[in-house]
């Protein structure tokens, strides 16, 4: 049995077991890009991590300055996604929010060959389908108890991959498989979250979610337990920040704005630091060259590492 198939048994046990009185969190919150302090005067640590990703830029601290500058300039050229000789703001974005995933695309790539069969770099839906349906689906889910919640399963898959297939050929590239598996991190697959999310929540069936919907996702009391403070406070953000506008339900676009919220965004601030500090013609775009004369901020060294200790021992003293 395949690791999904394992994993979608212990989904519907847990779904039919009562889950602990613990606040359950659906909000997708953006992440930092560093833990460093985002200040130049400092030295550039946190512009290394927003833009290599933290592992990476630690690789780089080790390198030479002539290393660092050689692999920066083909990482330029894997950002220049249209080959048009110009690194622009939303590449640059694209790239930052790229490396912060990282280990999405590495988990991704963890189960690959569990789906990819025929080793064609592609995952085509009737192989993730038979990978992780095709033994139970051939027998009509005949030794399964709920066969009803399986089918389900598979029609809501069915459903989330059509929506991360661009194309609409049904067959995932390995960034269409990645937005499948995690829905939450690509912005043209918002709808179908807010989709799940409404299916998973709305009890009663009308497309939207009310207060004791909202509440009964997070908390289930035991018989005669107060309710505790935390979850009255629930209900009152329920009317006071997730009902904008007082209807005493959440819709679409209200459940959008409460799992999926316009956080700061960290990728968008990076790049447009960036390309600030490196666009020399000041024409809103960067050339490889432009990125090279400014790669110290790019990308770290031995020799730049050596450099900042001494700023930093003397700010000490």
């Amino acid at each position: 049995m395949l690791r999904r198939r394992g994993l979608l048994v212990l989904c519907l046990g847990l779904a039919l077991a009562k889950p602990p009185p613990e606040k359950r969190d659906r909000v997708h919150h953006g992440q930092e890009l560093s833990d460093h302090p985002h200040d130049d005067r400092q030295g550039f640590q946190y512009d290394h991590e927003a833009f290599l990703g933290k592992e990476q830029a630690k690789t780089f601290d080790q390198l030479t300055p002539e290393e660092s500058q050689e692999r920066l300039g083909k990482i330029v050229d894997r950002i220049d996604r249209d080959r048009d000789g110009f690194v622009t703001q939303a590449e640059l974005k694209d790239w930052i929010k790229h490396t912060q995933n990282r280990y999405i695309f590495e988990n991704v790539q963890k189960n690959w060959r569990d789906y990819d069969r025929d080793g064609d770099g592609r995952i085509a839906w009737p192989e993730f389908k038979n990978a992780t349906y095709g033994y139970y689906e051939g027998e009509e889910f005949g030794d399964l108890e709920d066969k009803q919640s399986y089918r389900k399963m598979l029609a809501r898959d069915e459903r989330r991959f059509k929506a991360a297939d661009r194309d609409g050929d049904m067959v995932a590239t390995r960034e269409e498989f990645t937005a499948f598996l995690h829905p939450e991190e690509f912005d043209y697959m918002k709808d179908i979250v807010v989709t799940e999310t409404i299916e998973d929540i709305d009890k009663n069936g009308d497309g939207y979610v009310q207060v004791d919907e909202y509440i009964g996702d997070m908390y289930t009391p035991e018989s005669g337990e107060p309710e505790p403070e935390w979850v009255q406070s629930e209900r009152q953000q329920f009317l006071d920040f997730r009902d904008l506008d007082r209807d005493g339900r959440l819709d679409r676009a209200e459940i959008g704005h409460w799992i999926l919220p316009q956080d700061y965004d960290h990728p968008e601030v990076e790049a447009k630091h960036l390309l600030y500090e490196s666009d020399k013609d000041k024409d809103q775009r960067l050339t490889k060259q432009e990125i090279l004369d400014n790669w110290n901020m790019f990308v770290g060294s031995q020799a730049t590492n050596y450099g900042e200790d001494l700023t930093r021992k003397h700010d000490e003293l």
